[in-house]
């Protein structure tokens, strides 16, 4: 199963979000292509209400442990309530990799 099922698998049984996007940012980064190191998660859970940005964050770090013990080198997490996520006008871009000029294969 590749990193991105994987991440996406334990998501969705631990928070059961009602959205959740798990897009694979690796490509910007100085990486070889195909590989799964950078992720961007927009999760929306009603598990959400009442935490604080930094025990949703920590929550999905104890989640994934061993994919960032492994290969997975960075997680932008977008950890949002359904109400939340209703405001909001989308999730912002990442920043282009400073060092994605020089992207080696």
């Amino acid at each position: 199963m590749s990193i991105q099922r994987l991440i996406e698998s334990k998501v969705q049984a631990a928070l059961a979000p009602t959205h959740l996007e798990v897009i694979n940012e690796s490509y910007m980064h100085r990486v070889a292509p195909g590989s799964e190191t950078h992720f961007k998660l927009v999760v929306v859970s009603e598990q959400f209400e009442g935490q604080r940005l930094l025990a949703r964050h920590r929550a999905l770090n104890t989640l994934l442990a061993d994919e960032l013990a492994g290969g997975v080198h960075a997680l932008a997490l977008h950890t949002l309530t359904p109400a939340e996520w209703q405001a909001r006008e989308g999730v912002l871009d990442s920043p282009a990799c400073r060092g994605q000029s020089g992207v080696s294969g």
